[in-house]
C-alpha cells in the first residue's frame, strides 16, 4: 500500500470501453455485494500508475496487457475522502484514494474477461452498460470522481465510422449519368 503525506491510498481506475461500441464500458460488481464498480486498485511500493493498472486489469477481469489498447491516462490524481462512518468502523490505515484513471478499449474477445482469475476474485458479475449509466449507481462519497474522469475522456470517445465497403469491379466502372445534365 502506497499512502502520501496526507493519508491518501494511491489508486488507479480503469474504464474498459466496448470493442465495437465506445459509448459502452464495462461494469462489475463486488463480490458478495450489490454494489457496482469500475475496475480498480491500489499501487504497491515500487510500482508506477501503469503497472498497477495493468497488474489490477489481471486480477480483476482476468486480461493481460495485449488484450487492451490504452487510449488515454488521466494525468493528476482524483481524490475521495472516505466517510467518518467508514474510517472508524473500519480502522482505516487511510484517510481516502487518490486515482490515476486509465481508459483501455478491449481488442480481444470478450469470452477473455474472467473475473476469477485472482484466488481472491473481487467481481462476481459485469455487463456492458451506457457510458453515463455509472453516475447513478456508484456509491455517493466516489460519485464526483466517477463524474471527473468519465468527462475527461468523453471528448477521446468518437464511435468508430462504419467500414468502407469495397467496391466491386462492376460498381468502380459503371458511371452514371444524371439525365437533368446536358453532355
Amino acid at each position: 500500500m502506497v499512502l502520501d503525506e496526507q493519508g491518501y491510498r494511491a489508486n488507479v481506475g480503469i474504464i474498459l470501453v466496448h470493442p465495437k461500441n465506445v459509448r459502452k464500458v464495462l461494469w462489475a460488481r463486488r463480490i458478495r455485494q450489490k454494489s457496482w464498480q469500475f475496475p480498480q486498485g491500489g499501487l504497491n511500493p515500487g510500482d508506477t500508475a501503469l503497472s498497477a493498472m495493468y497488474r489490477e486489469l489481471w486480477e480483476e477481469i482476468g486480461l493481460m496487457p495485449y488484450e487492451v489498447e490504452v487510449l488515454a491516462a488521466t494525468r493528476s490524481w482524483f481524490k475521495y475522502r472516505l466517510p467518518e462512518s467508514l474510517l472508524t468502523r473500519s480502522g482505516s490505515l487511510y484517510v481516502g484514494q487518490k486515482q490515476k484513471w486509465f481508459l483501455l478499449k478491449l481488442r480481444a474477445p470478450e469470452v477473455r474477461i474472467n473475473l476469477h482469475r485472482s484466488p481472491t476474485p473481487e467481481f462476481d458479475t459485469w455487463r456492458w452498460v451506457d457510458y453515463w449509466y455509472h453516475l447513478n449507481q456508484v456509491i455517493a462519497f466516489k460519485r464526483h470522481v466517477y463524474r471527473k474522469a468519465l468527462e475527461k475522456f468523453y471528448p477521446l470517445l468518437k464511435p468508430e465510422p462504419p467500414a468502407k465497403k469495397r467496391l466491386t469491379f462492376k460498381e468502380k466502372s459503371c458511371k452514371i449519368r444524371s439525365p437533368l445534365k446536358a453532355n
